[in-house]
């Protein structure tokens, strides 16, 4: 294994794993750490964990034995991935833990790069851009567990991180490889571990990868790796696939603008099916008779707890956040599992912890890389009969769900 990721949720790590594939990188997603060595012609390996959204401490435990685990596999690199909208709290999860993974490998000059300008994320003069719009002006100020009121990723890094924070600035990222590897140099001669780089475009990703060459450590999206597999000597290459025929059924929990929007197009289409967290706390709505009723419905059915920021806060005050969000993933994963006994063989999924739920739910320890349906969004197998496809909230067109359903395989 030539380069080791570790991801902070599992739509996050499907993204990166996406990246990889297409550049032409042998890659395999992991859900957690494996307790056995990968095969031997894996060339990226991406560890997916639910590490998001826990206990700082516990982020970190988990990401140091990832950590162990891709070392033992001979890594020569490490990459931290995390959100393209740098999703976390005053307290983390991103700087913490890219603090103890910069420890563990006596990492400096470590560069924090969420830009995806695929996906509509840049970063300019150190603060983080959603398409035209600020961080916090761009729905994710909304966010129901990691609300982002700040764009200044300095500032937000600086809060988080126990080093202090530098900046590249897209002047000199524009200037290329040379003129990055310089200034980091005197960023870190100035007593700077994290490095905010700018990035604008895929263009400014490739020469920030080329920069990084030999760097121990990198942090970022899924956007900065696609300068990394050139720097092994590997070419892009088609990624191979075969086509799932069956049954297809999509679960969504996430929020976001980007969601809401696809679910409004997708229920003037297709049948769908409103879950409500006061009924599913209640007993009122289980995740058997969900399945049911998904196997059942004709077309690409939905269900979908997804919600405006008003209900949401709602919710979250009658019952607790946590308590809301614990019960809403652990439904979303016993109606995955329902579906895969019924035959469902196309699983759709929206939002990174309604993913990481039904990925754990299910069991699957290995995704095999398919073709990318969206930006940031790969198909993925799991098994000889189950294909699937994870989507972080912000993510896909209008039409997604119908074109994801159709890149994964026919009815």
């Amino acid at each position: 294994m030539l380069l080791g990721c570790i991801g902070d949720d599992f739509t996050g790590s499907s993204d990166l794993a996406n990246t990889l594939a297409k550049a032409g990188m042998r890659t395999v997603q992991y859900s957690g750490v494996p307790t056995d060595p990968a095969g031997a012609d894996v060339q990226a390996g991406v560890v997916a964990l639910k590490s998001r959204s826990i206990d700082p401490q516990d982020a970190i435990c988990q990401s140091l034995e990832a950590l162990a685990w891709l070392q033992a596999q001979g890594c020569a690199q490490i990459f931290f991935k995390y959100c393209s909208t740098f999703d976390s709290t005053a307290e983390g999860n991103i700087g913490p833990v890219a603090d103890a993974l910069a420890d563990a490998l006596d990492a400096h000059n470590v560069i924090v790069c969420p830009a995806f300008p695929g996906a509509g994320r840049s970063v300019y003069q150190g603060y983080l851009f959603v398409k035209d719009m600020l961080l916090n002006e761009s729905g994710m100020e909304n966010h129901p567990l990691t609300p982002m009121k700040d764009a200044n990723l300095r500032r937000l890094m600086a809060a988080q991180s126990k080093n202090t924070v530098g900046h590249v600035p897209a002047s000199v990222v524009f200037d290329g490889a040379a003129a990055i590897r310089d200034c980091m140099a005197t960023e870190h001669n100035a007593g700077h571990r994290m490095l905010i780089v700018d990035a604008l475009r895929d263009s400014d990703l490739m020469e920030i990868g080329k920069a990084a060459k030999g760097l121990p450590l990198i942090t970022g999206g899924s956007g900065v790796a696609l300068g990394l597999p050139a720097n092994f000597g590997i070419a892009p290459s088609e990624v191979p696939w075969t086509p799932q025929t069956g049954k297809a059924a999509v679960l969504s929990g996430s929020c976001s603008v980007a969601t809401r929007g696809q679910i409004a197009y997708h229920i003037a289409r297709h049948p769908s099916l409103k879950i409500d967290p006061a009924d599913v706390i209640s007993g009122a709505q289980t995740p058997q008779a969900t399945a049911q009723w998904l196997f059942a419905a004709e077309g690409l059915p939905l269900a979908y707890s997804s919600a405006d920021p008003d209900d949401v806060a709602a919710v979250q005050e009658k019952f607790g956040s946590q308590t809301a969000a614990n019960a809403l993933e652990s439904f979303f994963g016993q109606t995955a599992v329902c579906l895969a006994e019924l035959g469902v063989s196309r699983i759709l999924t929206a939002g990174g912890e309604t993913s990481g739920a039904v990925v754990e739910a299910l069991g699957i320890e290995t995704l095999e890389i398919g073709p990318e349906i969206d930006p940031g969004v790969p198909a993925l197998r799991a098994s000889n009969d189950l294909v699937i496809a994870l989507k972080s909230g912000n993510f896909g067109t209008q039409d997604y769900f119908e074109k994801a359903a159709n890149v994964l395989g026919q009815n």
